[in-house]
């Protein structure tokens, strides 16, 4: 599970970080509302983390111009501003939790941990499933038939993305900062390299699935009936 955390206070942006990435989950930090709307609007993430006071553009602001454009990401207020009608205002323009600063590490966990037991696309413990293929991304495993085989980390993360996105048309910008992350400077050449065995994959099991290549653009999951 991937988190987006934006917050202008780098030293508790920093510590979330450590302390999300012990329980394992990747996460991604910025620190201003321009660069968080950018990322959110991008949909690279499960989960955001938002801060309400923030420079360029405030949190309110950053999550209402995200749900106009229809991104559905799980948001979590995390802010200084405790009052009630604070309170209201964060839940009413689209957040699905709202936490007030100081705040215990285990209490915001739990709330993460409850948003993911939620029924729909961001619940980890579930196999997905696409066409004619099944695929746990707890074990990295590939299902079709009495066919299987095991994906590599990597390789799962990328298949994950796609599985999640049916039929969408995923540039390279969001395969490469989804699955390796903001902050890597991995050349492009990987994501082509990955697409490859990718494809493999999907043919050892005899898969009527296809990764399309989108020219200048990206990759697209194509499901044929």
């Amino acid at each position: 599970m991937r988190i987006l955390v934006i917050e202008d206070d780098i030293e508790l942006a920093e510590a979330m970080k450590f302390r999300l990435e012990k329980e394992d989950f990747v996460v991604d930090v910025c620190h201003d509302g321009e660069e968080g709307l950018y990322y959110m609007q991008e949909n690279m993430h499960d989960l955001v983390i938002l801060d309400r006071m923030l420079p360029s553009l405030d949190g309110v602001s950053v999550l209402k111009a995200a749900r106009k454009s229809h991104i559905s990401t799980p948001v979590i207020f995390l802010t200084a501003l405790g009052e009630l009608n604070d309170k209201v205002t964060g839940l009413e323009c689209g957040a699905d939790d709202y936490m007030v600063k100081p705040f215990a590490f285990e209490e915001l966990l739990a709330r993460i941990h409850c948003i993911m037991r939620r029924p729909g696309k961001w619940d980890d413990s579930d196999l997905l499933k696409l066409g004619d293929i099944s695929f746990d991304p707890e074990t990295n495993r590939l299902f079709k038939d009495s066919k299987e085989c095991t994906l590599s980390k990597r390789e799962g993360a990328l298949l994950e993305v796609f599985l999640r996105n049916p039929g969408q048309t995923l540039t390279r910008t969001v395969l490469l900062s989804r699955v390796w992350g903001l902050d890597s400077d991995v050349e492009e050449g990987n994501l082509d390299n990955y697409i490859h065995f990718l494809r493999r994959r999907l043919k050892a099991v005899n898969s009527t699935l296809s990764l399309k290549t989108i020219r200048g653009i990206g990759y697209q999951m194509e499901v044929f009936i």
